[in-house]
């Protein structure tokens, strides 16, 4: 029954991950593209709101591959003491595991409270494209609610020695 949901939860948050990243660097690298273009191929057209759907792209990005890393088991941490003491091994990924928890809990917190103070600031909008900036903070709950319970899978995964579910099978 949990492998179930798990393997459910998995599959969503793969087809989230995957479709929205290849959407927004698709939309980054085109704009991005087209502007270089426009502007070697043209002296007076220029794309003004291409640096900023760069930008935007790669805030989302990072966030959203945080997720992804997750998933892949390739977050940053120190691995030579591991190697050097075997015995630490599922101590020391217990800790990685617990301190992913502790951070995704605070981008949710933190991630909410910046997103709700964007929602009450009417000004609160990106500059050439005067799209509220709460659309962009919403990514931090989000991430870290998707972080949390992508380690808690992975964590129970290490606990149980299985090979990580991946939406491949």
């Amino acid at each position: 029954m949990i492998k179930k949901a798990f393997k459910a939860v998995d599959r969503s948050f793969a087809f989230v991950e995957d479709w929205t990243l290849f959407i927004a660097v698709a939309i980054a690298l085109v704009s991005a593209m087209a502007n270089v273009v426009l502007r070697k191929s043209t002296s007076s057209v220029n794309l003004y709101w291409s640096d900023e759907v760069v930008r935007k792209v790669i805030f989302f990005s990072t966030y959203i591959g945080c997720v992804a890393a997750v998933r892949n088991r390739s977050l940053i941490r120190i691995d030579a003491l591991p190697q050097l003491f075997p015995v630490l091994k599922r101590l020391l990924t217990l800790i990685s595991h617990l301190a992913v928890l502790v951070f995704s809990t605070v981008m949710v917190y933190l991630g909410w409270q910046m997103t709700v103070m964007m929602y009450q600031d009417e000004y609160a909008k990106t500059a050439t494209l005067q799209i509220p900036e709460w659309y962009f903070y919403a990514v931090l709950p989000l991430m870290g609610a998707m972080m949390f319970l992508r380690t808690l899978i992975v964590m129970v995964e290490d606990w149980k020695g299985e090979k990580a579910v991946t939406s491949d099978e």
